[in-house]
């Protein structure tokens, strides 16, 4: 995919990419670095942050990467103090760790519940809080993924739309609490994005694909790139005037069934 922006739209910039290891968001890091930023990625596990941060210096550029639970404040601050430590003030910050499995309210523990929760809201909140100190002020680009269920209530997602819904409205009222000093805070809610594992549980035969792209809109999946070019987008000085902003990059998908199998 094309970017529109040039390339070197990140060149002298610091990009802290928390959930940078896999999927999505590693796609996001690959963007920030080819666009010329300094990324420090964080993950839970060590052997994948070894791995991403292997995959993004064989394209060159400055990578740090961080083993901590974003569950823990202490251990996402410290991550952060060390990325500002290597690579100066911060200026882009997209946290991006989630965690989802399909359960009914009734068939579904407390701890299971909190346990996504604890992943994507209290996640969100610990990235985005603990970054401040760290940011190069004013300028600073935070963002963070949600998803439509924030919005839309879906069956067997209770601890998802919980989480997500959480995680939209911390958006905005941190864009309402920073936007003073400079600090932009958006939200990026994918749609169904084909190159990734949750599609392919999702929709496992092309069958299943065929029915849910007949649905949208633009009537296929997204791809990673195309997150990872909003991202890019957000990060950058063209969306200066972007603030507390809940941006769907979903093919339509917030717009409901578009197949007009719905007409009486």
């Amino acid at each position: 995919m094309q970017s529109a922006l040039r390339e070197n739209i990140l060149a002298g910039k610091v990009a802290f990419v928390a959930g940078g290891t896999s999927g999505i968001n590693l796609e996001i890091a690959h963007r920030y670095a080819r666009a010329g930023a300094k990324v420090a990625v964080l993950s839970r596990k060590q052997d994948k942050v070894d791995a991403a941060v292997a995959e993004l210096a064989a394209q060159g550029g400055e990578v740090r990467g961080y083993a901590a639970d974003v569950r823990n404040y202490e251990a996402v601050e410290a991550a952060l103090r060390q990325t500002s430590e290597a690579f100066g003030k911060i200026d882009v910050v997209l946290s991006g760790a989630a965690g989802n499995f399909p359960a009914p309210v009734l068939g579904m523990s407390a701890n299971a519940f909190k346990s996504v929760v604890d992943i994507d809201l209290m996640g969100t909140f610990h990235v985005l809080r603990a970054s401040y100190a760290y940011l190069n002020l004013p300028g600073a680009s935070l963002i963070s993924i949600t998803a439509g269920q924030a919005e839309h209530p879906m069956m067997f997602q209770a601890h998802v739309c919980a989480a997500k819904a959480g995680i939209n409205m911390l958006t905005k009222v941190l864009a309402m609490e920073w936007g003073p000093a400079g600090v932009r805070v958006n939200a990026i809610s994918p749609g169904p994005i084909g190159d990734t594992e949750g599609m392919r549980r999702l929709a496992p035969t092309e069958e299943i694909g065929n029915a849910i792209k007949a649905k949208l809109a633009l009537r296929d999946y997204g791809t990673r790139a195309d997150i990872a070019e909003m991202a890019l987008f957000l990060a950058s000085e063209s969306a200066r005037y972007i603030t507390g902003a809940i941006i769907n990059v979903d093919g339509g998908t917030d717009l409901g069934d578009a197949s007009g199998s719905g007409w009486f």
